[in-house]
């Protein structure tokens, strides 16, 4: 397959007047137009970028990752492709060792979709969490970290990112146990102190969890929590740019004091996502929508309802950038995250052919997951 006629987001800046070339699920060159082959998709002045990654996504459609069913993944899965999402982490809730190791042996071995995006393994939210900054997990599901619990996750292989509270008693052998397979971590949910969250850095830990929500906030004489992930630039922040978790001015003061590079877009999409307003539930709890806002019946947010594509718009409206500066932060800086640079979230020879074209307005306009069409929302491959 050829690519040919759009504006390619590579690592290195925009390049235009060639051809993307894919063959064999991959990347195999990017070169001026000539080469032998046909051409099959004109992308007629189309960005083409990588794919999205969304690292931080709970379900969409009236689906969520905690139902642990083959076919709430491939619903969500085949959903995200249509908003330019290529590679996800379903991402579980807190709720018993049962009801978590169900959702986790689902992703175990459910097949990758053909239609849709690709998981890269789960992402455990919970239940290892502090109770006063829950949000909106579940209160009586939350319990410190106990190795006969979290020894399964661990040599399973299929759990790539853990959030925890650090502060919790154990957490730290829960962390460098889990770096030692390759399993990253992400503090979320958390009241831990600055000296605390920068022990649990030197253990391994690389990630916040929807930064600003669930986790304390900044004071002048004690930094605390999020005075420490500021701080410290081993620490990729997560942010859900959806305007609501996090006000806009509030986003760009991270952009400025992290930078683009050490920013990772989530959605947090939970199943309400796509459903518009109405009764909901989220880890056990009950969640009401109304305006595409949605809160448990204590007033606490429960994730969003917005998909990575428009979070993406929103940051680059929020903070008057343009595509291929706020892109990364969707694609490279998660793929990176998650030990999958040169690999994930990039447009280099080598890398999978998770590809999006999008228009001026980041619209997806079509989504290749590994080479092959999954979306094709106005007929490109027809033209």
């Amino acid at each position: 397959m050829r690519i040919r006629n759009g504006r390619i987001l590579t690592p290195g800046g925009v390049l235009e007047g060639h051809d993307l070339v894919v063959a064999k699920g991959r990347i195999q060159a990017l070169e001026i137009p000539g080469g032998g082959g046909r051409v099959v998709l004109d992308a007629q002045g189309l960005w083409i970028a990588p794919g999205l990654i969304d690292i931080h996504i709970h379900g969409a459609l009236g689906y969520d990752v905690m139902d642990a069913t083959a076919s709430a993944l491939g619903r969500v899965a085949r959903y995200l492709a249509r908003h330019g999402v290529t590679s996800w982490l379903p991402t579980t809730m807190s709720a018993s060792r049962e009801a978590i190791d169900a959702a986790i042996a689902n992703v175990a071995s459910c097949p990758q979709p053909q239609e849709g995006a690709q998981h890269l393994g789960a992402h455990v939210e919970g239940p290892y969490l502090c109770q006063r900054y829950r949000g909106a997990q579940a209160s009586e599901a939350l319990r410190p970290p106990d190795p006969e619990e979290y020894d399964a996750w661990l040599q399973g292989g299929i759990v790539r990112l853990i959030t925890v509270a650090p502060e919790l008693p154990g957490a730290d052998r829960l962390i460098a146990a889990g770096r030692r397979v390759g399993i990253e971590f992400a503090i979320g949910h958390s009241g831990a102190d600055y000296e605390t969250v920068l022990k649990a850095v030197d253990c391994g830990l690389r990630q916040a969890t929807h930064t600003f929500n669930g986790m304390a906030g900044l004071h002048h004489r004690q930094p605390g929590t999020l005075g420490a992930v500021l701080d410290e630039r081993r620490i990729l922040a997560q942010l859900i740019g959806d305007g609501l978790h996090v006000h806009p001015a509030v986003l760009r003061l991270l952009l400025r004091a992290k930078g683009r590079d050490k920013v990772i877009l989530i959605s947090d999409a939970m199943r309400a996502t796509g459903l518009g307003d109405g009764d909901f539930e989220l880890g056990g709890q009950a969640v009401t929508v109304r305006e595409g806002e949605a809160r448990t019946l204590e007033g606490a947010l429960a994730g969003s309802t917005v998909t990575l594509d428009e979070v993406l718009r929103r940051v680059m409206r929020y903070a008057d950038l343009t595509l291929p500066q706020a892109l990364p932060m969707a694609s490279g800086v998660p793929a990176a995250a998650m030990g999958l640079a040169g690999r994930k979230g990039t447009l280099q020879v080598g890398a999978d052919a998770d590809i999006i074209l999008l228009d001026d307005d980041a619209r997806v306009q079509l989504t290749l997951v590994g080479g092959r069409v999954v979306h094709d929302r106005s007929g490109v491959m027809k033209l």
